[in-house]
């Protein structure tokens, strides 16, 4: 049974190598994607505002196709149900260039998304899972390479665009390669079945009390995240008069921090443990928060917008793998906790822009600071054995298995 199926040392960490390739293969078809929406906006022929209730299907697509998840894995296994819907994940990026226009565009985004949402809960079960086998933190540096993979594909995207290639045969290359990468990739990763007793997890469902509670952690930290990546550089520009130069150094400033904090974030991890660190990077991104309200010049803003990016990095990691040990479906527990989180991410630019609009742009990121202080507060539910993760796991299930629990 998975629960008591054990993995050498060496195994375990040819595992952590493989599950992190795949993170990188799955951030690399988003950065692939978001460098060329010009060219997709312009073949399908839909203005500014048709192109922004376009981009909305995705996270509505992931967010009903997550629960799904779960009772893939259950019924192929985990190694089998990851590389299938990867798969699935890597090939769909050459729908969007196709769409002909704004009906099509939204069609193909939806599925798009809902692959996204689906491999995204299986990978991050399976890291789950091999964190616990190996009895350190691993989920930061998992998401770090996810960043990593973000950034390479984009930096591809970004040489074909300037080349004036069709983005059509740009995004079928890209496909094509990252899905023989993926297979590969999935080969490593931990084989693992559920019992034959074990009850299957259903198709559709509201995500537990669990998941509810961790996932309100995670909507703090990608709110946070949302609002800074995509009003930073408006921020300067408009608040404080800043050159367009300036301002959109801080957006690229914000994410390499969240990058490279992701990276490095399992050490501290280890040595501090999961409630801690999100302690203090809730109180660096509140007064990171606090800076850009305050600040009179750029230089200040950016550096709160570093301090933000500093502070919530770790946390949605963190959230997947206090998940993942939160009861007897950890795959059921991280979609439910997935889809709060992309739910954050959908509202929070338009939330900062609708306040903006009602208020000012200072008074939203005075909102941003607020959540950013709910980290602080909230950081013990992520604590092994609190309420939100006390539930005893299953013997067949990922949750299980023993070992340390950052």
């Amino acid at each position: 049974m998975a629960g008591e199926t054990v993995f050498s040392t060496e195994r375990l960490r040819r595992a952590r190598f493989a599950v992190a390739a795949v993170f990188c293969v799955h951030g690399a078809v988003t950065g692939s994607f978001a460098t060329r929406i010009p060219w997709i906006q312009d073949h399908a022929g839909v203005s500014a505002g048709q192109l922004g209730l376009a981009l909305a299907f995705p996270a509505i697509g992931a967010s009903l196709a997550m629960p799904l998840a779960g009772a893939i894995s259950h019924r192929f296994g985990a190694r089998t149900a990851l590389r299938g819907l990867l798969v699935l994940w890597t090939m769909s990026l050459t729908l969007p260039s196709l769409a002909p226009n704004i009906y099509g565009l939204c069609a193909v985004l939806f599925v798009y998304g809902a692959t996204a949402g689906m491999s995204d809960v299986a990978m991050n079960a399976l890291g789950v899972e091999t964190e616990n086998r190996l009895g350190k933190s691993i989920m930061s540096s998992l998401h770090g390479m996810w960043s990593a993979g973000a950034l390479i594909g984009s930096a591809a995207g970004t040489v074909a665009a300037h080349l004036g290639g069709d983005a059509r045969l740009h995004h079928l290359i890209a496909a094509l390669v990252l899905t023989a990468l993926g297979l590969v990739c999935c080969q490593g990763v931990l084989d693992l079945q559920s019992p034959p007793e074990e009850e299957a997890p259903p198709r559709f469902s509201l995500p537990p009390k669990s998941a509810l509670i961790i996932g309100a952690i995670g909507f703090c930290a990608v709110f946070a995240e949302g609002a800074s990546l995509d009003w930073s550089a408006v921020y300067l520009r408009d608040e404080l008069g800043s050159s367009a130069g300036v301002a959109a150094a801080s957006t690229t400033a914000f994410a390499l921090t969240m990058a490279i904090a992701r990276l490095a974030g399992d050490r501290v991890v280890d040595r501090f443990g999961a409630v801690r660190t999100v302690r203090v990077g809730g109180v660096a991104a509140t007064v990171g928060g606090l800076l850009v309200v305050l600040a009179p010049h750029a230089a200040l803003a950016m550096a709160g917008f570093g301090l933000i990016g500093l502070g919530v990095a770790v946390v949605v990691p963190l959230a997947f793998a206090a998940a993942g040990r939160s009861g007897p479906n950890p795959s059921q527990a991280i979609a439910g906790v997935a889809t709060i989180t992309y739910t954050s991410g959908l509202i929070a630019p338009s939330a900062i822009g609708g306040i903006a609009d009602a208020t000012s742009l200072m008074f939203s990121f005075g909102l941003v600071t607020l959540l950013a202080f709910g980290l602080v507060l909230g950081a013990g539910v992520l604590r092994p054995g609190s309420k939100a993760t006390a539930a005893p796991a299953a013997s067949g299930s990922p949750a299980a298995s023993s070992g340390k629990v950052s």
